[in-house]
């Protein structure tokens, strides 16, 4: 009878070129990610096929050849470059008598490995228990018996149904603990809306220099660290970015080529700070020669988390890499497009910091606010977001403020307070606010 082996690190990878380009993968990453879970990569098997074999994934005439290298290695673990079915993964086990992981178990490692904050271990262990659910019936013939001898007589309920109550009570137990982590970030969120400070998320593909960007422009001290998914759980800092002007900036986790649709279920609630973002700065390490593949990976996670939508400026980090100097880039319209920053060495960053004032506090509009006296709660909303620049009275007692604000802010303003746009400014200023609008 096999019974499933122990966890072992030292690791056989496998590869597999197939001729399907959307299955295809990436053999350095892979060796990155096994690299990044701890695994001693002993020797990589690379192979080719059409298709892949329903038994084996690679044929029994490739899978006995590495058989006999794990017997005469003493190899502990095979890595499969590939998502395995359940059966698959059974029958690689039962022949190799030895632990074997496909690449989204790989990645449900590290995650679990990187996970510090509550909500991040939960999220990582919901990935888990989904991905476990469609593997019980694997080399574990005992959890096909039934039960029996003294005292262990049931109701006739095999090992394997029990686990899959057991499964899926504790997958309901960790949904409602994510229910309340997800209400407590909702109100952080609504309460960012109120105070109307713009958020800034940012993506990009996995060791793009996120968090270590983040820590340039933040001054915080995020683990950063050139590995994959060095960064986990969320963070959010307030990023200055002008006298008087600041937006809140979130370092969010990076994305992977096929990341696991149970990965990106789980970790929806932390991936909404990248829906709900005003902005996305998407990090690109530009002296990566597949930069142009990861851009399409990382859209296409926006697309399925829904975030496509959001605006989005490039950010083309690494140049120190490159020895090219900071530049900012626009379309034909004359619209940001692309900022060339070091993160390691600063190159760029005030540059950066520049392009998102002007994104947000673009066409100031300066001009004198008239406020009756029963206004004196927007005065004191003005004074708090520093747009009054000036105040003097007339004779009614109205106040008179000098002010210069971002259009964007005076229009929500006027809404929220339901001041009419014509009594915003005298007739000296009007033609100011129509042109902004």
């Amino acid at each position: 009878m096999f019974e499933r082996p122990g966890i072992g690190e030292r690791a056989i990878l496998v590869h597999m070129d197939l001729n399907d380009e959307h299955h295809r993968e990436n053999l350095n990453e892979f060796e990155e990610l096994a690299t990044s879970a701890g695994a001693s990569v002993e020797h990589v098997v690379t192979t080719r096929r059409y298709s892949p074999d329903p038994k084996y994934f690679i044929g029994r005439g490739k899978a006995e050849e590495i058989l006999d290298y794990i017997e005469a290695n003493n190899i502990e673990l095979v890595l499969f470059n590939h998502a395995l079915s359940p059966s698959q993964e059974r029958n690689l086990e039962a022949l190799f008598k030895c632990r074997v992981l496909d690449r989204t178990g790989l990645i449900l490692d590290i995650f679990a490995q990187r996970a510090r904050t509550f909500e991040g271990k939960l999220q990582v262990e919901l990935a888990q228990l989904k991905h476990l659910s469609t593997r019980l019936v694997r080399g574990w013939t005992h959890l096909e018996r039934q039960k029996g001898g003294i005292g262990l007589r049931g109701p006739g309920e095999t090992q394997l149904e029990t686990d899959r109550r057991l499964l899926a009570q504790r997958i309901k137990q960790i949904n409602k603990r994510l229910a309340k982590v997800r209400k407590q970030r909702e109100q952080g969120r609504q309460s960012r809306q109120k105070a109307e400070v713009p958020t800034v998320a940012l993506v990009g593909y996995t060791n793009a220099g996120k968090s270590t960007l983040f820590n340039a422009l933040t001054e915080s001290d995020v683990y950063a660290q050139d590995q994959l998914f060095a960064t986990l759980d969320p963070t959010l800092r307030r990023l200055p970015i002008s006298d008087a002007q600041s937006v809140i900036l979130a370092d969010t986790v990076g994305f992977i080529r096929h990341l696991p649709h149970d990965l990106v279920a789980a970790f929806r609630s932390t991936l909404q700070e990248t829906e709900e973002a005003h902005l996305l700065l998407h990090v690109i390490d530009a002296s990566d020669e597949l930069r142009l593949e990861n851009i399409e990976a990382v859209d296409s996670v926006l697309r399925e988390i829904g975030a496509e939508e959001v605006p989005q400026i490039q950010v083309m980090n690494k140049i120190d890499r490159l020895e090219v100097e900071p530049r900012i880039e626009t379309d034909d319209e004359g619209r940001v497009k692309r900022v060339w920053v070091s993160a390691k060495t600063g190159d760029g960053l005030d540059q950066l910091k520049q392009v998102l004032e002007a994104y947000f506090w673009r066409d100031q509009v300066t001009g004198i606010l008239c406020l009756a006296p029963e206004q004196a709660r927007i005065r004191a909303l003005l004074y708090d977001i520093h747009a009054v620049q000036s105040e003097n009275t007339d004779a009614s007692g109205n106040y008179l403020l000098q002010i210069n604000i971002a259009r964007r802010e005076l229009l929500q303003l006027a809404s929220r307070e339901n001041i009419p746009q014509q009594q915003l400014f005298p007739e000296s200023a009007s033609a100011s606010l129509a042109q902004a609008v």
